[in-house]
C-alpha cells in the first residue's frame, strides 16, 4: 500500500524547522515523517499512529519513500533529540506509549483535557441542599416526563462534569433550563454565576431563543426565570478573545468567574478550544456539555464530545465518566414512524441497504430520493427546487420576513467545490433565480443576496455561521445594507462594506450547517465518492431538517458513505480511561 499526502507550505516549514532543531544531518525518512505529523493535524487528527504507516510506501508531492518497520522506526525516534517519550520532556514531538507521534502542543491539550476532565467527573458538585432539590425536582420534573431527562438533571446538579447527549428533538435543551431552574432555586442559588456558550454565533442565538421561550412555561417562580442567564456567546467570547483569536484573556491564571459553564453543540468544539475552556475553569466549577455525539466532528484537529462519550460508554464502573453521561433517545420532534427519526437510526447503525429502502419507500414525504442527476441534467432539475425554496424569502416585504422565509429552505452540500459543491450550485442558484427576474446580481452586493460569514468579527459583532439577507434600508434611504437576526428576536444591519469575510449562501456544506434548523433541506451529495462523504456527515445533513429532507445521491455513493465512519487519530479516549494510578 501507498499512502499520500499533499505537502502543505506549513507542514514544509514545520518539518524544515524540526530539522534545524535535531542534531547532525536528517534523512529524507525523517523530514517526510515530521511533514506528515503536521500535515495529519490539518486533516483533524491530533496524532500521527505509527502503527498504520510503518513498513509502507508514502508519497509526498510525488517523491516516494519506504518506511522502515515500526520496530526499527521507534527505536529511531526514541533516540531523535527533538522526540520526547509520553512529555517527559519539552520536545517539538511527542511518542506515547501507545505508537502515537504528536506535536507537543496537540499532546498537551489531550493531556491536560483528559485530567481534568477525570477529575472534574469525579468530583461532587458542593453546596446542594438534597431536599430543597427533591422539592424542586418533583415540581419542575413531574411523572410524566422523560426518566432519562431526570437522570441527567440530577447528575448536572450532583457532578462537576456531565456530558447529555441526544438528537435533534430529543429535548437536551429543555433539560438544561430546568437544570437552570433547580440550580436557582438552591438556597443561595440566585448568586450563582452561570454562563451558557456555543461554538458558533448561530447556536449561541439558537440557544438563547430556545432558553428564553422554555423558560416561560416552567412551573417556577418569576424570580427564578428572570434570574436565568439571557444571554449566550461564543466559547471565543466567553474566553476573551485577544486579537489573534488563538489567545485569551481567561486562562488558569485567570480563571472564568462563573460556578457553571454550559456548552451548547459540543460536537463542534476542537480539541485546542474544548482544552482552553476546561482549563479557564475554577477548580470548583461545574461544567454541562450538550451534543449530539453522532453529528460530525469539529472542522479542526480532534472529535472531542465523541471521544468523551465512547469512554464514558466502555461500561468500566470504576471510572467517574460512566456516571458522568446521559444520552436521551425519546424524540419530541418526530413522530415514531416518522421518515427522518426512522433513516437516521439506520445510517448512524451503518445499515446502508436499510437506509436506502427507508429513503426509497417513504410515502409520508418527509424524505425523499432522487438519483443524482447527471452534469448536463443537474441545472434543470435544481430549477424547480430552487424557485419553491426561494422565492418566497426573495418576495418578503421586509428583512425580519425574509430572514424568516430564508431559514424555511437550505441546500447542503457535501463539498465545497465542484457542480455538485457549494460553489457550483451557488452560482447556478443565482443563475436561475435571475432569470426568473426574482434577483438581479448585477453587483457582488444585490438585493436578496444571502451572506454566510465565515470568521468571527468581534468589532462588528458577527461571528462564523452567522447568516444575513441583503435587503433596502428605509433608514438608510433605501440603501442596501446586511440584516442579521439578533438573539432577541429583531434585526439589526450593517453595511456591506463592513462585512467580515463571507460567502454566498443559497447552498452551504453540511459543515457550516451545524448547528442550524431549516424546515426542508436538499441534501446534494457528490456522485463521485470521496473520504469526505461519511456516516456522520449524511446523518448531520438530515437532521438539520425539521419537516422534511430530500436527498440526492448515486446509490452506491450513498451506500459507501453510510459504511463509512469517521475515524479521527486520538489518544484521548484512551487517556480517559481510569485506572488505578489515576
Amino acid at each position: 500500500m501507498t499512502i499520500e499526502f499533499q505537502e502543505r507550505a506549513i507542514d514544509r516549514y514545520f518539518a524544515d524547522f524540526i530539522c534545524r532543531q535535531s542534531a547532525g544531518r536528517v534523512s529524507d525518512m525523517f523530514r517526510c515523517l515530521f511533514s506528515f505529523a503536521s500535515n495529519t493535524v490539518g486533516q483533524g487528527n491530533l496524532c500521527l499512529n505509527l502503527v498504520d504507516i510503518a513498513g509502507e510506501r508514502v508519497r509526498v508531492n510525488g517523491r516516494e519513500l519506504l518506511l522502515p518497520r515500526l520496530d526499527l522506526l521507534l527505536e529511531q525516534l526514541r533516540k531523535s533529540p527533538v522526540v520526547s517519550l509520553n512529555g517527559q520532556h519539552h520536545r517539538p514531538l511527542v511518542l506515547d506509549g501507545s505508537n502515537r507521534l504528536y506535536l507537543y502542543r496537540y499532546w498537551r491539550y489531550e493531556h491536560d483535557l483528559a485530567m481534568t476532565i477525570l477529575h472534574k467527573a469525579g468530583a461532587v458538585a458542593g453546596n446542594i441542599d438534597e431536599a430543597t432539590l427533591q422539592s424542586s425536582f418533583v415540581r419542575l420534573f413531574p411523572e410524566s416526563t422523560d426518566d432519562l431527562q431526570k437522570k441527567a438533571a440530577k447528575m448536572a446538579l450532583q457532578r462537576q462534569f456531565c456530558v447529555i447527549s441526544g438528537g435533534p428533538g430529543t429535548g437536551k435543551t429543555s433539560t438544561v433550563v430546568r437544570i437552570l431552574a433547580l440550580l436557582l432555586e438552591q438556597k443561595g442559588g440566585k448568586k450563582q454565576r452561570i454562563a451558557m456558550a456555543a461554538p458558533t454565533g448561530k447556536a449561541a442565538a439558537r440557544l438563547k431563543a430556545s432558553v428564553n421561550s422554555i423558560r416561560q412555561s416552567l412551573d417556577c417562580s418569576e424570580e427564578v426565570k428572570s434570574a436565568m442567564p439571557d444571554d449566550v456567546v461564543t466559547i471565543q467570547r466567553l474566553l476573551g478573545v485577544i486579537s489573534d483569536s488563538t489567545r485569551f484573556r481567561h486562562s488558569a491564571r485567570n480563571p472564568l468567574p462563573f460556578d457553571t459553564v454550559i456548552i451548547d453543540e459540543a460536537s463542534m468544539v476542537s480539541l485546542p478550544l474544548m482544552s482552553a475552556l476546561v482549563n479557564a475553569l475554577k477548580p470548583e466549577a461545574r461544567l454541562i456539555l450538550l451534543g449530539d455525539k453522532d453529528q460530525l466532528a469539529s472542522v479542526e484537529a480532534g472529535a472531542v464530545l465523541g471521544d468523551i462519550c465512547n469512554a464514558a460508554g466502555e461500561g468500566n464502573p470504576a471510572s467517574p465518566l460512566s456516571s458522568s453521561l446521559v444520552v436521551l433517545e425519546k424524540n419530541y420532534r418526530f413522530q415514531p414512524g416518522s421518515g427522518i427519526a426512522e433513516i437516521s437510526r439506520a445510517v448512524n447503525a451503518g445499515l446502508e441497504r436499510d437506509a436506502l429502502v427507508i429513503l426509497k419507500s417513504n410515502t409520508t414525504g418527509t424524505i425523499v430520493w432522487h438519483s443524482s442527476p447527471s452534469r448536463e441534467e443537474l441545472w434543470s432539475a435544481l430549477a424547480p427546487k430552487v424557485v419553491a425554496g426561494y422565492q418566497s424569502y426573495l418576495e418578503a416585504a421586509s428583512p425580519e420576513e425574509a430572514l424568516e422565509r430564508f431559514d424555511r429552505f437550505r441546500i447542503l452540500c457535501a463539498l465545497r467545490d465542484g457542480p455538485y459543491g457549494v460553489s457550483g450550485l451557488n452560482s447556478q442558484v443565482e443563475n436561475t433565480l435571475a432569470r426568473k427576474g426574482l434577483i438581479a446580481p448585477s453587483t457582488i452586493f444585490y438585493a436578496g443576496r444571502p451572506i454566510l460569514v465565515t470568521v468571527n468579527d468581534y468589532a462588528m459583532r458577527l461571528f462564523n455561521g452567522d447568516t444575513g439577507v441583503l435587503f433596502p434600508d428605509p433608514e438608510y434611504g433605501g440603501a442596501l445594507r446586511v440584516f442579521f437576526s439578533t438573539p432577541d428576536g429583531g434585526v439589526r444591519s450593517v453595511p456591506p462594506e463592513r462585512l467580515p469575510a463571507h460567502e454566498t449562501a443559497y447552498a452551504m456544506t453540511i459543515h457550516k450547517s451545524q448547528g442550524s434548523e431549516f424546515e426542508r433541506v436538499l441534501m446534494v451529495l457528490s456522485p463521485v465518492d470521496s473520504e469526505l462523504q461519511t456516516r456522520e456527515l449524511i446523518y448531520t445533513g438530515m437532521t438539520r431538517a425539521k419537516k422534511s429532507v430530500e436527498i440526492w445521491a448515486d446509490e452506491a455513493v450513498f451506500c459507501a458513505a453510510v459504511k463509512k465512519k469517521t475515524e479521527r487519530s486520538s489518544g484521548l479516549r484512551e487517556a480517559l480511561r481510569w485506572n488505578e494510578q489515576q
